[in-house]
């Protein structure tokens, strides 16, 4: 039996690239779990070695990570600033492989984009958290994106209605940002860009469109009349 990847696969690509010794222990792993239902399926990431396996999001958890990813990716691609992503696509840090539910890599680091993963920090990590990863997303994953040198750092709790926002001082630890009076977050990878925090606890969610015209303003607007003019969606002035 042939054990050579296959170059047209991403899937495969990605797989062949992990080391054998940690390849060996997640087919050992999922060859080996007990059988789960169709509607409780996995997902792994691996650190030092290891692989992490975790159960995958509720519906609070999609509908939340659905809206801050069509938010902030409208908003970075409308003013230029970057890309935003979401899993199934793997964050390679020095000593893991994670899949954040959102990264954004500025525009000044995409370099770091491979076909089939992010080679290095995000310049902006959110992770959503369900009961079971409580642990890793405010102890393992926080110590080590502070390591990593990833700027920030979003951790959304949807049972307990509770965002965290850490940014790295010049010391390279993370501080704790508060939101404002109004109750609003004030991004600093993403340049303009604020959150109010109870528009995540919504039911249901609010429009992604007005959010992002509250959000981005008259130069928001602006810049996306000009995209939909270049694109021929709007007649010329």
């Amino acid at each position: 039996m042939s054990t050579t990847s296959h170059p047209d696969r991403p899937e495969a690509e990605a797989f062949w690239r992990v080391p054998l010794a940690l390849r060996r222990q997640l087919l050992a792993a999922l060859s080996t779990a007990p059988e789960r239902p169709p509607h409780d399926p996995m997902t792994a990431e691996w650190v030092d070695g290891d692989v992490i396996m975790a159960s995958l999001a509720n519906l609070k958890h999609q509908l939340i990570s659905t809206f801050l990813i069509r938010v902030l990716a409208d908003y970075a691609e409308v003013l230029e600033l970057g890309v935003v992503l979401s899993p199934p696509f793997q964050m390679k840090l020095a000593s893991s492989g994670r899949e954040p539910d959102l990264i954004f890599v500025a525009a000044a680091h995409r370099d770091r984009l491979q076909p089939t993963y992010l080679d290095g920090p995000a310049d902006l990590v959110v992770e959503i958290v369900s009961p079971e990863s409580i642990g890793r997303d405010r102890g393992d994953k926080f110590y080590e994106y502070e390591r990593a040198g990833i700027p920030e750092y979003w951790v959304i709790d949807p049972e307990t209605e509770r965002a965290e926002f850490w940014q790295l001082d010049a010391q390279g630890k993370y501080q704790f940002v508060p939101a404002d009076a109004a109750g609003a977050y004030h991004s600093r990878a993403l340049p303009g860009f604020w959150l109010r925090m109870a528009w995540l606890w919504q039911q249901p969610l609010p429009s992604v469109d007005d959010v992002l015209l509250e959000v981005g303003g008259a130069a928001y607007a602006q810049r996306l009349i000009e995209r939909l003019r270049r694109r021929g969606h709007l007649p010329e002035q």
